[in-house]
């Protein structure tokens, strides 16, 4: 799925879903990302990480989806990662308050 600011690409490998999410992660792309993460919550046998190494922005959509990644996954036992924070977006990870509950979701 690609738009001309945000991508997202899904990779399986054994046991485990990463989707990759670059650009722009804001209101405008919420949709997209909510329908391609849906039937990967439910992957409770997977483990699913997102890498963010080419995100670029993210707005308070893209966080408040994110929430809720951490809580639908930790509901269903299930494992759930975030790699490769690029450091403007830890920073307001850290502002927001989110960071603690993406550290606790994995290899934050």
């Amino acid at each position: 799925m690609e738009t001309n600011k945000f991508t997202l690409r899904t990779e399986n490998r054994e046991g485990q879903t990463i989707l990759f999410l670059g650009g722009e992660f804001d209101l405008e792309v919420a949709t997209q990302v909510r329908a391609a993460m849906e039937p990967l919550i439910e992957l409770t046998d997977r483990r699913l990480t997102l890498n963010l190494r080419d995100l670029k922005y993210i707005d308070s959509t893209g966080i408040g989806i994110l929430i809720s990644i951490v809580k639908a996954r930790h509901t269903r036992n299930a494992s759930f990662d975030v790699e490769h924070v690029p450091v403007h977006i830890r920073k307001l990870f850290d502002m927001t308050g989110i960071s603690p509950f993406l550290a606790q979701a994995g290899s934050y």
